[in-house]
């Protein structure tokens, strides 16, 4: 009953992820719609923030779920207190996620803001390192198309990184727009910021595929 619980959590996880991946998107092309008022871009960029905590909130607990399941599955070699860490872990993370949202604009947020980034480019290094050391010990427990899919995993939280980055430039060019109106350079900006995005955000899209692959040994 705990393993079908954690890979139906898992699986739920994936869905909110790529699902809300994809409703962002949609609403980001309307955001960046010239033909459109500012007030309506602003309605627009509300319901594509809305949407983007679906990703956000599930990227911490597809992790967690999809470790906790491989632990209980006896392809992971993780021993219990490497278990409780990943717990201890991601539910900071998902707390985090969660401030930030629901307390944007306050000065603890913007401190947090930067420390998730920290944050997250140390949760890549470690997976990377952790992943290539099991990979090259021919006696590891851990199956390797588990290590396959927190290699991805890793990928992904990389190509989120960089949307992060990619999009500085979006955020002052967006509160110009509303405090002085519609202009081809704030247009440009943000058209140009989020066009940057777009090929993270497809390789996002790939990545969860091909880690369902993997968990469903589709690529075994």
């Amino acid at each position: 009953m705990e393993i079908l619980f954690f890979k139906y959590a898992h699986i739920i996880a994936m869905v909110y992820w790529l699902g809300g991946d994809l409703g962002t998107f949609f609403a980001s092309k309307q955001v960046i719609n010239r033909g459109l008022s500012p007030q309506a871009r602003q309605t627009a960029l509300k319901i594509m923030l809305a949407c983007d905590q679906g990703p956000k909130i599930a990227m911490p607990l597809i992790f967690v779920f999809g470790v906790h399941l491989a632990s209980l599955q006896n392809v992971m070699a993780l021993p219990p207190w490497g278990l409780a860490a990943v717990w201890l872990v991601s539910l900071w993370w998902l707390g985090n996620v969660l401030y930030l949202h629901h307390y944007a604009g306050k000065p603890l947020t913007q401190w947090l803001a930067k420390f998730d980034l920290y944050f997250r480019m140390v949760v890549v290094l470690v997976l990377l390192a952790w992943s290539v050391r099991h990979l090259s010990d021919a006696g590891s427990a851990t199956a390797n198309w588990v290590i396959y899919k927190l290699l991805v995993f890793a990928a992904l939280v990389g190509c989120g990184i960089g949307i992060r980055i990619y999009l500085r430039p979006f955020v002052p060019a967006f509160g110009r727009m509303m405090r002085e109106g519609s202009s081809r350079e704030t247009d440009d900006i943000m058209h140009g910021a989020l066009m940057r995005c777009r090929p993270l955000v497809w390789c996002i899209w790939l990545g969860l595929l091909l880690n369902a692959a993997l968990g469903v040994h589709l690529l075994a």
